[in-house]
């Protein structure tokens, strides 16, 4: 058989993983080891390298749960097996995901819960994966529904935005890229509690840590009046995509709606650069709530629909 497997090792693995993920068709910063094992702590790692005549031919970020579910990856919005950018087509990845099945039986595993990566996420066409999935079994579980400008056909502000740009910016709001992590997350969180009753994932030591490591995909605009931010968004940019992590307003800020502005401003700005740019999903309860207002919200800047799925193996 032409596919093997091994645990990834991070003693002797680091470095291999990194620079595979960074040369694949469908990698992202959210892979490198860099940034997935911030909170290694909270998750039982269990990534694994696929091997093709002893070479590695493709990696899958995952984790083990304590109940033996390998999920790829628990800790991460999504994961998919990673992909090099030749040598291997949608046969060969059925094959290997077949081969794969078996090691996950043959060390235990009671279920695998997969979850690839949006298309929009991809540098190249890389959905054999779903191709596979479909093929050998696996039941679809849930979905959540992300919302996304495609720049090549992008949508506009309706009349309602269009209303709030032209109020908020005779304010003459200073849109600027900050690096201003405390103020931030202090918005953040503010504005998660009062509007939500609930937390950012990350800590501000966290975000703070990440931003970092990666001040090229981590990035941080507000919009300010009087030298004080009332809109901020922390984008996670990715190669084709610029992703709105976190959202915040104060109170002022929704008064006055200049978050319309900094929206504007940035989506603007990523267009030259990047294929997408995704206002994240709207959903509550893995998937079976969606958040309508908060979808509707998002559709007011342009932005249309992008199924984030899910598959389940029982083994």
């Amino acid at each position: 058989m032409d596919w093997e497997f091994r645990p990834y090792d991070p003693q002797t693995d680091l470095t291999l993983w990194n620079d595979f993920n960074r040369c694949s068709r469908n990698g992202s910063f959210l892979f490198d080891r860099g940034y997935m094992d911030y909170h290694a702590d909270r998750f039982t790692d269990a990534s694994i390298i696929a091997l093709r005549k002893g070479r590695p031919a493709a990696l899958l970020p995952a984790d083990l749960t304590a109940d033996g579910v390998l999920r790829s990856h628990g800790g991460l919005t999504y994961g998919g097996w990673i992909l090099p950018q030749a040598h291997i087509d949608g046969a060969d990845i059925l094959d290997m995901m077949t081969a794969w099945i078996d090691y996950c039986r043959a060390r235990g595993c009671r279920a695998i819960d997969y979850r690839p990566a949006p298309y929009i996420y991809h540098r190249r066409p890389s959905q054999e994966d779903i191709y596979a999935l479909r093929r050998l079994g696996f039941a679809w579980l849930a979905s959540l529904l992300s919302s996304a400008i495609d720049y090549a056909d992008p949508g506009c502000l309706n009349t309602l935005q269009r209303r709030h740009l032209r109020k908020a910016s005779a304010l003459n709001p200073v849109i600027a890229e900050s690096g201003d992590v405390h103020g931030f997350h202090r918005m953040l969180s503010d504005c998660l509690a009062e509007r939500h009753q609930a937390a950012p994932v990350h800590s501000e030591a966290e975000l703070r840590m990440l931003a970092g490591r990666f001040p090229d995909n981590i990035r941080i605009f507000t919009a300010s009046t009087g030298g004080t931010a009332h809109a901020g968004v922390c984008l996670y940019v990715f190669g084709t995509t610029a992703h709105c992590q976190y959202i915040a307003t104060t109170p002022y800020g929704r008064e006055t709606n200049l978050l319309t502005p900094l929206m504007d401003e940035l989506i603007r700005r990523f267009s030259r650069t990047h294929r997408y740019f995704d206002f994240g999903t709207s959903n509550e309860d893995g998937g079976a709530v969606l958040n309508a207002g908060l979808l509707r919200q998002k559709f007011s800047y342009g932005a249309t629909g992008v199924a984030c799925d899910r598959y389940y193996l029982e083994l």
